[in-house]
């Protein structure tokens, strides 16, 4: 498809017109929301890793001096909080929000509007917790925060404050998308597009809504607990009221492992597009896939206390959540030999996204295989706060969802853009980053089964953990330098790269018969669905929908189109100051307090009330 010398390569020749910063502002296109949500994600990775090259430098040596213990703190609370709330999640909201609609044969998701609010809602909640450092008060109880640590007693700044509120901002954002994709994927399918012929990425897609809107209202519990306490003077965590602070720790926790699935389960959706595109054959074993999906869910709310080994449950608690997380090692490992039998007998390319798939394969098994060591309690207790620990969540977090994400960035960039990332600086990024990612977190195995505990900032030389740490800081700035040459190639290939057909890579749904990038309205006519691989098949109504060099508009085809509004981002920007009014109540300023709850929740209401009187088409 051809586009403008004028235009962005994101925007097709009928649109070219509708450009413009505006544009983005007031935009409901499901496409373009995925596109920001891809490029301010990517720049929180890019914080969340400088945050990381600093702690690294910190650690490099014995008894570092680059830090203060108390930046320190900061420093890992925000870096493990802007990884997980900031970075990943969102990225993997970018292609709930491009790819959905397009692989379901819809022309956008259900809500167009709630999708936008979604977006602004987490812009905003991002940079209001990082708004922090800017006044020295950045969150500085673990991206974790146990109370009571994190209680006024013994946390008495903003620090904690901006963490707590910044979470519920971000919770409201994602349990927005999440109804929106649920009532997207179940109401939205093409004719013949049945449950059991989506693609693996919205099936995987799917599941992790309904994680998500089981499993955040409990953080939001525990949260609101949190922030009385501080604010009010209630004592939902004080012990010496006859509370108990580990409660804060299962509410937490029962959040915290479906969380873990909330990150990798759209990396195992992503993996298992690009994997029987390269290997030119079916997913091997789609119905396992799609049950084991759904049994990794069910068994991800029944291990949060394989966490808490160490606080002295007693030997009942402890053999109940070693079992079952023995047991969600089963549907895990059943994805691992699925993913192994598609690529077994087939022509395997290997692509830039091939590689970082089958990178996923080796390094979150790897993760795994510690995670399962931690089922046993008394392996646990030797190993649990320290390094053993970092080592394995990175190998499952990055080694698994992040690879799986590089892996579907670098697939579906050219329907995104129009155009190819560059394949050779892509082998540099991925080489790179497979070195580096092994060499900075492999040797924390070792440091930590040496006794080095975590959340520590500085060490004493001649305890053995000397080696390991210089080892870590090397790999760390590896990785850092991989990720910048990735930043370059997306940046450079976003307006220069090769252009790219509507089906570069061959691949078989539905998103592929598209042009690249899709029209604003996605399908001119709706697609009838009579296969799992619709584009291998040839079955069912696929057309292309080329004309020539041109892509006929939707006012040309008489197709109603969502109306763009900036009316979700007031309504977003205006909650977000009702909720940082909060913070004045931390210093008894009630003036101030008053003015942006109360102004907050006014401009809220009457943006909120303006855009449901809007016309939406």
């Amino acid at each position: 498809m051809a586009t403008t010398a004028a235009a962005p390569p994101y925007v097709s020749t009928h649109e070219a017109s509708n450009t413009g910063i505006w544009s983005w502002l007031t935009t409901v296109d499901h496409k373009r929301i995925g596109a920001l949500y891809l490029v301010t994600a990517l720049t929180f990775f890019m914080i969340g890793g400088f945050e990381a090259e600093i702690i690294r430098a910190q650690l490099m040596h014995p008894n570092g001096t680059l830090v203060s213990a108390d930046t320190y703190n900061q420093l890992f609370t925000m870096h493990g909080t802007t990884m997980i709330f900031l970075a990943v999640m969102p990225l993997s909201a970018a292609f709930f929000n491009f790819l959905i609609p397009l692989q379901i044969g819809a022309r956008d998701v259900a809500f167009p509007r709630l999708n936008a609010f979604s977006y602004w809602v987490y812009l905003f909640g991002g940079l209001f917790i990082n708004a922090s450092w800017l006044i020295g008060a950045a969150p500085n109880g673990g991206w974790f925060g146990y109370a009571p640590l994190t209680t006024m007693q013994f946390n008495p700044g903003l620090n904690i404050d901006f963490w707590v509120i910044g979470l519920q901002i971000l919770g409201v954002s994602s349990l927005a998308a999440a109804f929106n994709f649920i009532t997207t994927i179940i109401n939205m399918r093409a004719p013949g597009m049945q449950l059991m012929r989506m693609p693996m990425f919205t099936w995987m897609a799917f599941i992790v809504q309904f994680l998500l809107i089981l499993a955040f209202p409990v953080i939001t519990i525990a949260l609101v607990f949190l922030q009385f306490d501080r604010f009010f003077g209630t004592q939902f965590y004080e012990l010496a009221a006859g509370a108990d602070p580990l409660l804060w720790q299962h509410l937490f926790w029962i959040f915290g492992h479906p969380e873990v699935y909330i990150l990798i389960l759209p990396a195992f959706g992503l993996v298992s597009e690009v994997l029987p595109t390269f290997s030119g054959k079916p997913l091997f074993g789609y119905p396992v896939m799609v049950y084991s999906g759904m049994l990794i869910a069910f068994l991800g709310f029944g291990v949060w206390a394989h966490h808490m080994f160490a606080v002295g449950m007693g030997p009942i608690a402890d053999s109940v959540f070693g079992v079952t997380t023995l047991l969600i090692g089963i549907p895990t490992g059943v994805k691992i030999f699925n993913w192994i039998f598609t690529m077994w007998g087939g022509n395997v390319r290997f692509t830039v996204a091939c590689k970082f798939a089958i990178a996923l394969l080796a390094l979150f098994t790897i993760g795994g295989i510690s995670g399962v060591m931690h089922a046993s309690p008394p392996a646990d207790l030797q190993q649990t706060d320290s390094y053993f620990i970092v080592a394995h969540f990175h190998y499952v977090l990055f080694g698994g969802s992040m690879m799986g994400i590089f892996a579907g960035i670098y697939y579906y960039f050219p329907k995104i853009t129009g155009r190819f990332l560059s394949e050779k600086l892509g082998n540099w990024h991925f080489w790179l980053t497979f070195i580096g990612m092994n060499l900075t977190f492999f040797p924390m195995h070792f440091s930590g089964l040496a006794g080095m505990p975590r959340r520590i900032y500085r060490y004493d030389a001649g305890q053995g953990f000397d080696v390991y740490n210089l080892i870590s800081s090397y790999g760390a700035y590896l990785l850092g330098f991989a990720t910048l040459l990735f930043v370059w190639n997306f940046i450079r290939s976003w307006r220069k790269g090769a252009k790219a057909g509507h089906n570069p890579w061959n691949a078989p749904s539905l998103e592929w018969s598209l042009p690249s990038p899709p029209p604003d309205y996605n399908f001119a006519a709706i697609p009838t669905v009579t296969s799992r691989y619709p584009l291998w098949d040839h079955k069912g109504n696929v057309v292309d929908y080329h004309d020539g060099d041109q892509v006929k508009s939707a006012k040309e085809l008489g197709i109603p189109m969502p109306l763009s509004t900036i009316k979700p981002l007031f309504t977003a920007l205006f909650m977000t100051l009702m909720f940082a009014g909060l913070l004045f109540i931390h210093k008894h300023n009630w003036p101030m307090a008053y003015t942006f709850m109360f102004g907050g929740a006014a401009g809220m209401v009457i943006s909120l009330y303006s855009w449901l009187l809007s016309p939406l088409e």
